[in-house]
């Protein structure tokens, strides 16, 4: 049987940098910049952490600030706080607790997010896409201090899964299955196969059903 392989841990604590490479666990506390695309196991940031490259690990968890000059993967990403990416997002599951910016494409299986920021991403798929606007903070004297005047709305060109429920979304085209649109969403076009409910306040251009 082959043995696997073992690969080194990456902590860092308080301020530092890092050079990328694959790492077994990463576990950065404070201020961190890494150089280079970044692989791993497992993935933990509590703090403000700047990716210069693509970053991929199988169980991820980002507490504070994260910027990522690429594209990020993975099977399971949780993140409380902001986050940005250049590239792709393609991913299981991801749960998303405040803002975010995605240059790229967000593809997973399953999709929470709770908007405590604005949110940008030019397309979205998956099975299952829940979005909501979450009205009270974790840690509301820091989310107030850093997200003052940012509206917690999701912006996208398209969105589409099999099921899709949506609150405070401005979108261009919805397509799925089975379809809710809730209220503070604007929608361009809904096309649906199965079921569609839409709230009393939101604004929808056209509804089609699909054969």
């Amino acid at each position: 049987m082959k043995e696997e392989q073992k690969w080194p841990d990456l902590k860092i604590n308080g301020v530092g940098n890092a050079t990328g490479g694959r790492y077994g666990a990463v576990l950065i506390d404070g201020v961190c910049k890494v150089t280079g695309d970044l692989r791993a196991n497992t993935f933990k940031a509590n703090g403000k952490l700047k990716v210069n490259g693509h970053l991929q690990a199988d169980d991820m968890r980002i507490d504070g600030i994260i910027d990522i000059n690429g594209g990020i993967g993975g099977e399971h990403l949780q993140v409380n706080g902001l986050f940005k990416a250049s590239g792709n997002c393609e991913l299981e599951r991801l749960e998303a607790v405040g803002g975010f910016s995605i240059g790229g494409l967000l593809n997973a299986g399953t999709i929470d997010i709770w908007m405590q920021a604005q949110g940008k991403v030019k397309e979205i798929g998956g099975e299952s896409i829940q979005v909501r606007r979450q009205a009270t903070f974790r840690n509301s004297k820091l989310w107030r201090w850093m997200m003052p005047k940012l509206v917690p709305e999701l912006h996208t060109d398209t969105i589409e899964g099999d099921d899709i429920d949506l609150e405070n979304t401005v979108a261009g085209v919805v397509r799925g299955n089975r379809v809710t649109i809730g209220p503070g969403c604007t929608i361009g076009r809904v096309e649906y196969r199965t079921e569609l409910h839409v709230h009393k306040t939101a604004k929808i251009g056209k509804e089609e059903k699909l054969g």
